[in-house]
């Protein structure tokens, strides 16, 4: 029987990445030809924020000269944005959060995807509190609009996971579904959530949508071989488990994948339904 004591992927994966393009959600400015009344702080940002995409380090100073300068929540954003770039998840927490606080005395719209970003940066650093009531600011705001929108309700869903407080989570995925659908995340982790609520028909159609959208990323794999053995199918297990662990050997998803293929014995045995988180 497949015991899964290792295999159980968290609910929030560790290979996501903490602040990612949709989380940046102000959108790139037009070219100045064509709307010659372009902020030129919009230009500037959209600058810095590309640069923390090549180079967070020269982004960083970047956004830190331009703040002594009068940058603002802009300098401040793009400060964040190359602080995350670099792993270093509390700062960038703290660099959204100062512009979110700056927007919201500004009356500025834009604090809504401030604080989504502080508390997505939040959740990366641990600080699972911290997250939801950043989040929470977020969503209240009733600003946010379309994959901006999913994406905050995505995360969360996360923190709602990360305290247990499942159904309310489930709640916040099926909502967050409906504006980040080409999110291969919010699939696995609605897949995930379903197989830890014993939802075995919601999983399998969810972690189906993963797969499509990513089938090769471990995480996916991982958790496809979960639901496998929940369903008792050792066969599609290891085949799912055997990619995880192809896709990503160093990585938590693919130790995970291993550790539950070294417990099958040379015997064939119906795959087990996971009994831990």
């Amino acid at each position: 029987m497949i015991l899964l004591l290792a295999a159980l992927i968290q609910a929030a994966p560790a290979a996501v990445p903490a602040v990612t393009a949709n989380h940046a959600a102000v959108p790139a400015a037009p070219a100045k030809a064509t709307v010659p009344n372009v902020d030129a702080r919009e230009l500037r940002f959209a600058r810095c924020r590309a640069l923390a995409q090549t180079d967070p380090a020269a982004a960083q100073a970047e956004a830190l000269r331009w703040s002594l300068r009068g940058g603002g929540y802009f300098a401040r954003q793009c400060n964040g944005l190359a602080l995350a770039q670099q792993g270093d998840f509390a700062a960038a927490a703290l660099a959204f959060t100062a512009a979110a606080k700056a927007a919201d005395a500004a009356h500025d719209k834009r604090a809504a995807n401030y604080w989504a970003q502080a508390g997505n940066a939040q959740l990366a650093a641990g600080d699972v509190p911290a997250a939801r009531v950043s989040l929470d600011t977020a969503l209240v705001a009733g600003t946010l609009e379309g994959l901006a929108l999913g994406e905050a309700r995505l995360d969360h869903a996360r923190a709602l996971v990360a305290a247990n407080d499942l159904p309310a989570a489930r709640r916040d995925l099926d909502l967050a579904l409906a504006q980040a659908s080409d999110d291969p995340l919010a699939w696995l982790l609605s897949a995930t959530l379903a197989r830890r609520m014993n939802n075995l028909t919601r999983a399998r159609t969810d972690i189906g949508e993963a797969l499509r959208r990513s089938p090769d990323d471990a995480s996916v794999q991982l958790e496809a071989g979960n639901i496998a053995a929940l369903a008792q199918d050792e066969a599609g297990a290891r085949a799912a488990w055997s990619a995880a662990a192809r896709l990503a050997p160093d990585a938590p998803a693919g130790r995970n994948a291993r550790a539950a293929l070294a417990q099958f014995g040379d015997a064939p045995a119906a795959a087990k339904p996971p009994t831990g988180r």
